[in-house]
């Protein structure tokens, strides 16, 4: 067939020639179209089962049903495709302003449009760029994926990214790139270079091969970053690690986190497990339940220990509080220190040191200092005044100076 001024039709197992068509296009199915240079379309393509087009396609607006539509050229489409029930293969590149098919998108080349919305699976082979994507399954994309929000029920698998927002109900593997808002997944998060993100949020699992920046990192399982991590505040319920520097505002740690670098902080760390800190920490408060372990760690607010804390420079604080029965290995400094009962310390430094019923310390360096009942001491030098309850021992008498030595930190 030739060029026509009117709407062609194209009956079940057909094999034809098309160039330019001015009209509609009907194509029955288990049909193959050969393509003289182009095939134009002015109106609308339908089709309605299988069918193979041996070459590149133009038209107005684009429908299937119940088959596969094989495109073996670039496809593009003036307004819409409607994908009912089928599959549409492109071998070429895509262009067309709103997609919609319920099975599967397949297109080799560039990606060009506003929305697609894929019921199984979209498989791209190069680059896209559009506004929104929806996807009840999986997505996959071999070049850089420039959008808004991109949203898949299962599992995206991208290269690089320029995003808006990106969420999935399954897995999200990432080469690298942008998401400025949130990056939402219900099950396991990882990227393998650079990723900057507005915030973080997965169910189970989140690994960043490369260096991370963002806003809120909150991970309910395991969370590991393998060089260095900026953040507003990060929240960890198992376990996890940091290879390199950590910076941000908030630390909450559930479970066992282990940071090679150091760790700066703004506001607070509060750990309800276990944290190991490779080189120093700073924040404002500490807040800890369970055991912290770092080179020195220095917090310009207080700092109050219900569990372990493990320093071989120190913990610097405002004030100090260690909790009943917990324990510090290595100085403590601050304005003000207390041990509550059958706490445990080594050397203490402050203004003000108080050591509560049963508390026991190495050594003693305080303004004032005040000892109750059953505490043990090694040895108390202060400037100001000193207390001692019944049945305290101080290994060495107390020492009155004028002047404490230079406070570690």
């Amino acid at each position: 067939m030739g060029e026509s001024m009117t709407d062609i039709h194209v009956p079940k197992g057909a094999h034809v020639r098309l160039g330019a068509v001015d009209g509609d296009l009907r194509v029955d199915k288990n049909t193959k179209i050969e393509v003289e240079g182009r095939l134009t379309v002015t109106g609308e393509v339908r089709f309605d089962g299988s069918s193979d087009v041996g070459g590149e396609v133009e038209c107005g607006s684009f429908r299937s049903r119940d088959g596969t539509v094989r495109v073996r050229g670039n496809l593009t489409v003036h307004e819409d495709i409607r994908a009912e029930d089928a599959v549409l293969e492109v071998e070429g590149a895509l262009r067309a302003r709103d997609v919609d098919v319920d099975k599967r998108l397949d297109v080799r080349g560039p990606i060009q449009g506003r929305s697609f919305d894929v019921g199984g699976y979209l498989d791209g082979g190069s680059t896209f760029d559009g506004d929104r994507v929806s996807v009840g399954g999986k997505v996959r994309l071999a070049g850089k994926m420039t959008a808004r929000d991109v949203d898949a029920g299962g599992q995206i698998d991208l290269a690089e990214v320029n995003l808006e927002s990106l969420r999935a109900g399954g897995l999200v593997h990432l080469r690298g790139g942008t998401v400025r808002g949130p990056i939402k997944v219900g099950g396991k998060f990882s990227s393998e270079e650079a990723i900057r993100f507005g915030s973080l949020e997965a169910g189970g699992l989140a690994e960043l091969r490369g260096d991370g920046t963002g806003g809120a990192v909150d991970v309910g399982g395991f969370f590991t970053a393998r060089g260095n991590l900026t953040f507003t505040s990060l929240e960890v319920g198992g376990f996890g690690s940091i290879e390199g520097d950590a910076r941000g505002e908030n630390v909450e740690i559930g479970g066992r986190f282990k940071i090679g670098g150091s760790l700066a902080l703004t506001g607070t760390v509060e750990v309800g497990g276990s944290v190991s800190v490779g080189k120093e920490l700073t924040a404002d408060r500490l807040d800890l339940g369970g055991r912290l372990s770092a080179r020195r760690a220095i917090l310009t607010g207080d700092a109050e220990v219900g569990g372990a804390v493990d320093t071989q420079e120190g913990l610097k604080a405002r004030k100090i509080v260690l909790g009943r029965r917990s324990r510090a290995a290595g100085p403590l400094v601050g304005d003000s220190v207390e041990l509550r009962d059958r706490a445990r310390a080594d050397d203490v430094y402050g203004a003000s040191v108080e050591l509560r019923s049963g508390a026991s310390a190495r050594r003693i360096y305080g303004g004032s200092v005040r000892l109750e009942d059953g505490v043990t001491v090694d040895q108390v030098t202060y400037t100001r005044f000193i207390s001692m309850g019944s049945g305290t021992t101080v290994r060495t008498p107390p020492q009155k100076v004028d002047q404490l030595p230079p406070f570690p930190l």
